[in-house]
């Protein structure tokens, strides 16, 4: 299991440790009352916080690291205090990296031949590299440079330099239906597309409007014995039962199943349950 844990949750916040440092951040979904007490919360190691002047920044106790490290499943896995309160993981997708490895694993077995997966909107790249563990090939897709960068990081500190790692800078929508027309195929598809954002030449993405043509491209560049596609969103109006559906219909000529639901973490002070996103996944089995 991945060394983390969330602490408390309520009046918009969150209290997180990763590895051995304590987060205090902002949640809009911890809509109840805090757990704990004030003094808990105020020990924190870093406080984000947002004034009336500015976007947000963080507040550190002395000797706070530029970066620290965590662990997960033989990973390494680098942190960082980033400008928008991330600090470059999502511990609720944790199950999700466990379903990558054990089906890479098993569609390699199966088929005899490496798989092939390709990540968009990948980010700092957890789910590229618990792949690259499995043994599978990874086209690693962000329009990002600092997350491009981040993820070159955390392959050099899992040992994963020597692994098949196609590592690009470019817009998702542009680069699939590239793809498309290469007649490249993927054995495996896992993406994070966020509300609204912008490719490295100024592309704009809105989820509502380019999602189901990004749908559209993914469904042409899946091998003929696909062995899943990953989907994951945060703070879009859409529900998992949309997504559901419309995997359902786009992946109809592969059979398989689709699960969805809420992203989620467990409170270790309480029984409360933080929802953090939703999720789709269509497997072949």
């Amino acid at each position: 299991m991945i060394d983390y844990e969330l602490i408390d949750s309520g009046d918009g916040r969150r209290l997180e440790r990763f590895g051995r440092y304590i987060i205090n951040r902002p949640d809009p979904e911890a809509l109840w009352s805090k757990n704990l007490s004030l003094e808990k919360w105020q020990s924190a190691d870093a406080n984000y916080v947002r004034t009336h002047n500015d976007k947000g920044h963080w507040i550190i106790k002395k000797d706070f690291p530029q970066k620290w490290y965590v662990k997960h499943d033989g990973l390494t896995l680098t942190l960082k205090l980033s400008p928008f309160k991330h600090v470059g993981l999502f511990p609720e997708q944790e199950f999700e990296w466990n379903l990558i490895k054990k089906l890479t694993i098993e569609h390699k077995q199966k088929l005899k031949l490496q798989p092939n997966i390709l990540n968009l909107f990948a980010y700092t790249g957890v789910a590229s590299l618990t792949a690259l563990a499995a043994g599978a090939k990874i086209t690693h897709v962000d329009a990002s440079r600092p997350a491009i960068t981040w993820f070159k990081e955390n392959q050099e500190a899992s040992g994963l330099l020597d692994k098949p790692a196609r590592v690009i800078i470019d817009d998702c929508l542009k680069f699939t239906a590239r793809e498309a027309k290469r007649q490249v195929k993927y054995d495996g598809v896992i993406m994070d597309p966020p509300v609204y954002g912008h490719g490295p030449n100024g592309e704009h993405w809105s989820f509502s409007k380019d999602f189901p043509k990004l749908l559209d491209n993914t469904v042409d560049i899946l091998s003929d014995n696909p062995a899943f596609v990953i989907i994951n969103a945060y703070a879009v109006s859409t529900s998992p039962t949309t997504i559901a559906n419309m995997l359902r219909e786009k992946l109809s000529k592969f059979g398989g199943t689709v699960t969805h639901g809420e992203l989620t973490l467990n409170e270790s002070s309480t029984n409360r349950t933080l929802s953090t996103g939703i999720y789709s996944i269509w497997t072949s089995s």
